[in-house]
């Protein structure tokens, strides 16, 4: 369609319309152009205008009428220049703007990003999420009790373990829980290390893990929700205030 082919070159649909209107007409008023091009009169004057500045239109007088011709389809040339010269100007504005918007871009590096999960369902998905840990270590702390009433087979589990050695992902776990220690301290065939405290000396509901540049904290009582941030400071800060929990744990 000669409408469709006339765009791709630059004109605007009615632009077009018009154009073709007018090439079919030859001279002719405004009123005949907008009826022929199917548009209302105003809208037709408009394109008729934007057409003149491009060298596609021009005017002639017979009597007391102003009649528009259109000129050669050989001018559409011009239409192909105008568009190189917004290109050309748009790509200098972009580069004027570029180290702005750098500037800009780069502090939004610096704003955490953060992840909200809501139910079982939504700390399942979270727990996946650690499997795609880069440097391959997690550090955590959590209360092994309200894990395993919410989800047996979560994080603790077999299959969630067994998921993480075959990612060989290594695991630094502090936990409590009420029936003691439950793991080995050292695990090497599970990627585990573990150090457990006693719930009663320092009660906790939470489920707190840190990989790479996330922090994951799900709540297990209550309201079962979890967050996970994405920012490299307050990773690092919670992963050494961990290691801090993990190296005086013995003395609690």
């Amino acid at each position: 369609m000669l409408v469709n082919q006339l765009k791709n070159l630059g004109l605007s649909d009615n632009e077009a319309k018009v154009y073709l209107a007018m090439l079919e007409l030859g001279p002719a008023t405004m009123l005949e152009i907008s009826a022929k091009a199917g548009i209302n009169r105003p809208t037709a004057y408009v394109q008729v205008e934007s057409l003149k500045k491009l060298g596609l239109v021009s005017t002639q007088n017979k009597g007391k009428k102003q009649l528009f011709v259109a000129e050669s389809p050989e001018y559409l040339e011009s239409v192909i220049e105008r568009e190189r010269r917004d290109w050309e100007g748009k790509k200098e504005t972009l580069n004027k703007l570029m180290p702005e918007l750098m500037t800009v871009f780069s502090l939004g590096d610096q704003k955490p990003e953060v992840r909200f999960f809501e139910g079982k369902e939504g700390l399942m998905r979270m727990e996946r999420e650690f499997l795609k840990a880069k440097e391959k270590k997690i550090i955590g702390i959590t209360s092994l009790d309200d894990v395993i009433k919410l989800f047996p087979d979560s994080p603790d589990s077999e299959s969630y373990s067994d998921k993480r050695v075959k990612k060989g992902i290594h695991s630094r776990s502090i936990y409590t829980s009420s029936k003691g220690p439950v793991f080995k301290e050292s695990d090497p065939a599970m990627l585990r290390e573990a150090r457990y405290i006693s719930p009663d000396k320092m009660p906790f509901n939470v489920d707190i893990t840190v990989y790479d540049d996330i922090v994951a904290i799900a709540a297990l009582k209550g309201k079962i929700s979890g967050a996970m941030i994405r920012h490299q400071e307050i990773a690092n800060s919670f992963r050494n205030l961990l290691n801090l929990i993990w190296n005086i744990s013995g003395k609690i």
